[in-house]
């Protein structure tokens, strides 16, 4: 795929093996790419859950996906549509 290019369908799943086979079975409107598993976690200690908002979770994205992160964000910004497949 050349730098600019519309994606059509961009299909994200957690494993680089399950993105090469679903690949095969989707046909040339899906680009399938792999996140190498979970790109957010909680961080540790007590800073993970917002108490005083409804204890709603923190997220982070850990520094080892941070690269993956930004190529399947930049891949959604050309997509039309972003299918979440994760397990």
């Amino acid at each position: 795929m050349a730098k600019g290019d519309l994606i059509k369908n961009l299909v994200i799943v957690e494993s680089p093996a399950k993105a090469k086979t679903i690949e095969k079975f989707l046909g040339s409107d899906f680009t399938v790419k792999s996140s190498y598993g979970h790109i957010r976690d909680l961080p540790k200690g007590d800073s993970a859950i917002d108490i005083k908002h409804g204890y709603q979770p923190i997220y982070i994205v850990p520094d080892d996906k941070k690269a993956v992160v930004a190529e399947l964000k930049k891949m959604a910004k050309q997509a039309e549509h972003v299918w979440l497949a994760s397990d």
